[in-house]
C-alpha cells in the first residue's frame, strides 16, 4: 500500500498497460481501468486541446493527480503556448510519480519532464518547459477563487456518486464564469443529469463517442 498526500492508494496496470491509481476509501480509480493513456488522450486531449485553435491556451485542470493530462497536454501541444492551472487536494509524492509508467523507458527527455512536473514547486506559477507555464495549487474546487480565466478545462474529478460536491450546479457555473467566450470543458462522464446540469449554466453540451468502455463522454462550449 502506498500513500499520496494522507490517502492511502494501490497502484493498478489498466487494461492498455499503463498505470493508475486505486483509491480502496473511495473504492475508486484515477483513471479509466480500461486504459488510462487511452482515456486522457481521447477525452482531453483529442476532445479537448486539439479543438482549441489560439496559439496561446489557458487550460483548467480539476485534479492533476497522476499529472498524466499535464504531460499528454505537453506531449501534444504542438506550437501552442500553454498556461496550466491544475487543482488537486492531495498531490501524489514524488516518490510514487517516479513509479508511474507513463513515460517509455527509453525516451529519456519524457523522463526528465515528468519528474520535474512532479518536482516543481506548488502553489506558484512555473516553467516546465519555455512555452508551458504549470500552476500546481494544493486546494479543491470548492474553495478556490479563480483570478484568470481559461480556454479549456478538464473536468477530471472522481465520479459524481465518490464526490457529489464536485458536479453540483453551483461548481458547473463557477467554472463557466471562469472560461473565455468559446472555452471547452471536457469530461469522461456522460450522465443524463450532468449534461442538464452543464445546459443550465449555459453551456452547449455535445455527446461523443467515449473511450474504451464507456459509449460516451461529454464535451460541453461556453457560448
Amino acid at each position: 500500500m502506498l500513500k499520496d498526500k494522507n490517502r492511502k492508494v494501490e497502484l493498478k496496470i489498466s487494461g492498455d498497460g499503463s498505470h493508475t491509481l486505486y483509491v480502496p476509501e473511495l473504492e475508486e480509480h484515477y483513471h479509466s481501468v480500461n486504459g488510462a493513456i487511452n482515456e486522457s488522450m481521447h477525452v482531453f486531449i483529442e476532445a479537448g486541446l486539439k479543438q482549441c485553435q489560439k496559439d496561446t491556451i489557458s487550460i483548467l485542470e480539476i485534479g492533476l493527480g497522476t499529472g498524466l493530462n499535464a504531460y499528454l497536454t505537453l506531449c501534444n501541444k504542438s506550437d501552442k503556448s500553454i498556461r496550466y492551472h491544475a487543482l488537486e487536494k492531495y498531490p501524489v509524492s514524488e516518490e510514487l510519480a517516479n513509479q508511474l509508467n507513463f513515460v517509455p523507458g527509453d525516451d529519456k527527455e519524457g523522463q526528465v519532464l515528468f519528474r520535474k512536473l512532479h518536482h516543481l514547486p506548488w502553489n506558484q506559477m512555473e516553467l516546465l518547459t519555455a512555452d508551458f507555464l504549470l500552476h500546481k495549487q494544493e486546494t479543491d474546487l470548492l474553495s478556490v477563487v479563480f483570478n484568470s480565466t481559461y480556454d479549456l478545462v478538464y473536468f477530471d474529478a472522481f465520479a459524481p456518486e465518490k464526490q457529489p460536491e464536485m458536479w453540483s450546479d453551483e461548481i458547473f457555473s463557477k467554472i463557466y464564469q471562469a472560461m473565455n467566450s468559446g472555452g471547452i470543458l471536457t469530461t469522461y462522464c456522460a450522465k443524463g443529469v450532468i449534461r442538464r446540469r452543464l445546459q443550465a449554466c449555459g453551456f452547449i453540451v455535445e455527446r461523443l463517442p467515449g473511450p474504451k468502455g464507456k459509449r460516451e463522454m461529454i464535451r460541453a462550449t461556453k457560448q
